[in-house]
């Protein structure tokens, strides 16, 4: 299988084209959307929600990973092995949070180019094409070779918004497991309490809870927490 984590929306002309490739070079590979609304330009953000959503993708499969301000400049693309799922993208820290996390991984550089490589998509012109080789099985012919990541964020969380979703739930880097229940959480200068679930507190009532990824997620029964709290992307917690 084929994963795709982009931030480059549902509804341009990016995504199709990106899976026209990936159809013509791996036809027999399924190719899943694991998300394409991850917040635009912001690579630590996007890092942190794709080792998130790493921890379900299974093992064998290939994740071609997208959010690539600087394309098209100095930075490489690299391919990474983690748990025995492929990760490719731009190494620019996108994968790096899911590599330091992984009990195994190697990281290599990619050594091939299509004949023709656009100057602004290379999702599509290098990322798509060595994604289909590695789901072929195909190791050999993107010249891969055992290198180190140049940009990496490590494994430790983010303590800040990194997604918002439909509901207006704010998405954090924090991995629940690793904060105390009785612990109060402050954004925007408002504190937030925990809550198991929304029916545990009143209607509009912000409260902070581990969503189905096992991270700290601010919401609010039956309300927008992004409205509430006028929040976004990037916003600290304390």
């Amino acid at each position: 299988m084929i994963f795709l984590f982009t931030d480059f929306g549902t509804g341009g002309l990016y995504v199709g084209q990106v899976k026209t490739v990936l159809q013509a070079r791996a036809p027999k590979s399924p190719v899943i959307d694991l998300l394409h609304d991850a917040p635009p330009f912001n690579v630590k953000a996007g890092a942190h929600l794709l080792a998130a959503l790493a921890a379900r993708i299974p093992p064998g499969s290939v994740t071609l990973a997208v959010v690539d301000p600087g394309v098209g400049g100095s930075r490489e693309p690299a391919a990474v092995l983690a748990d025995g799922c492929w990760f490719v993208g731009p190494d620019n820290g996108l994968i790096s949070v899911a590599a330091a996390r992984a009990k195994k991984c190697e990281v290599f550089s990619i050594g091939w180019r299509p004949k023709e490589l656009s100057a602004s998509f290379h999702g599509r012109d290098l990322f798509a094409p060595v994604a289909a080789m590695l789901a072929r099985g195909d190791r050999k012919t993107p010249t891969l070779k055992k290198a180190a990541l140049a940009v990496s964020f490590g494994a430790d969380d983010l303590g800040e918004v990194i997604y918002v979703d439909h509901f207006g739930n704010l998405v954090t880097g924090l991995r629940a497991c690793k904060v105390p229940r009785d612990r109060g959480l402050v954004i925007n200068g408002r504190a937030v309490r925990y809550a198991r679930v929304f029916s545990d507190v009143k209607l509009g009532e912000v409260f902070w809870y581990e969503n189905s990824l096992g991270l700290v997620e601010i919401a609010a029964n039956s309300a927008s927490a992004q409205q509430v709290l006028g929040s976004r992307p990037g916003d600290r917690l304390s």
